[in-house]
């Protein structure tokens, strides 16, 4: 009769060979992460801490400005700072009571805390996009008139159409509409990407024209072509993940069991972005007196 018994030694050895496995397995550590309540916390107080930060910077930046030029309005340069540190803020809100607006009922409330700070976000760097097609247009000698009703209009059809998306919603929750919600904020997320492409390219072509002695024109350029290539890849990578969001219940953001997801998604699509425009931009306004000073407006 053959001995099916095997060696402790050779058990030993596949029991050994298993943990390494498991250890090893990617999934594993990620799956664990994701059900670990200590690790939820930890990952998203830190999304708090970084939106905090941003909005701490953009605010700051927004003074230094204002006391830089008081006797000057709301350009578009401090509305830019102002809505950049509303919309950190408010991330910073939702992610240190996350668990709380998990729990809020009707589940339409979550969907709202969590869209209109993206929706605020669209707008912010939008503003960018609309100083970008001023000066351009400007430059070539056509009329800009349309341009701030256009993206008064622009905005009002996002927001409204939004609003009606969460009324159905909280009317008749079904996961079609759920679906369909995502998808228009992929559809606005490339259509501001493609904005950035098309204005801050044709910015950065225009300067590139420029004789080499312009003044300011070598950082100017660069300015444009970094903020264009930030602004771009961000609101790309947003619509692509919008577009898994929808459609495969792994990809969900909004859950409390994904937050490795949502720290890899908010860091590159909103806080490193927002970080890096707000360092590029830091240049303060020349004060009166020793130049004059245009403002954006």
């Amino acid at each position: 009769m053959t001995n099916n018994v095997v060696p402790a030694s050779s058990a030993g050895a596949v029991g050994i060979a298993v943990a390494a496995i498991q250890l090893t397995d990617p999934s594993t550590w990620w799956h664990d992460i994701d059900e670990s309540p200590t690790w939820q916390n930890r990952i998203f107080y830190t999304l708090a801490v970084l939106y905090g930060v941003v909005s701490a910077i953009a605010l700051i930046q927004l003074v230094r400005i204002q006391l830089r030029v008081p006797e000057y309005g709301w350009t578009t340069q401090k509305v830019f700072h102002f809505l950049n540190f509303l919309v950190n803020a408010v991330r910073c809100l939702v992610f240190v009571f996350f668990r709380s607006v998990q729990r809020l009922q009707p589940e339409i409330v979550q969907h709202i805390l969590l869209d209109v700070p993206s929706l605020a976000f669209f707008t912010t760097y939008a503003l960018l996009v609309l100083f970008w097609a001023e000066i351009y247009y400007q430059a070539r000698a056509v009329s800009t008139d349309g341009l701030k009703p256009s993206f008064y209009t622009i905005n009002i059809v996002v927001y409204v159409v939004q609003i009606i998306l969460w009324l159905v919603l909280w009317w008749k929750p079904v996961s079609v509409l759920v679906i369909l919600s995502k998808m228009f904020f992929a559809g606005v997320s490339l259509f501001a990407a493609l904005g950035f492409l098309l204005y801050g390219g044709r910015l950065f072509l225009m300067l590139q024209r420029f004789p080499v002695e312009s003044k300011g024109r070598r950082k100017k350029l660069q300015e444009v072509g970094y903020v264009t290539t930030i602004c771009f890849l961000c609101f790309l990578i947003r619509c692509i993940m919008m577009c898994f969001n929808a459609f495969d219940k792994n990809a969900d953001l909004n859950v409390m069991d994904h937050p490795i997801l949502n720290f890899i998604y908010y860091l590159f699509v909103e806080i490193l972005p927002s970080s890096l425009v707000l360092f590029i931009l830091r240049k303060l306004p020349p004060k009166r007196g020793i130049t004059q000073y245009h403002p954006i407006r």
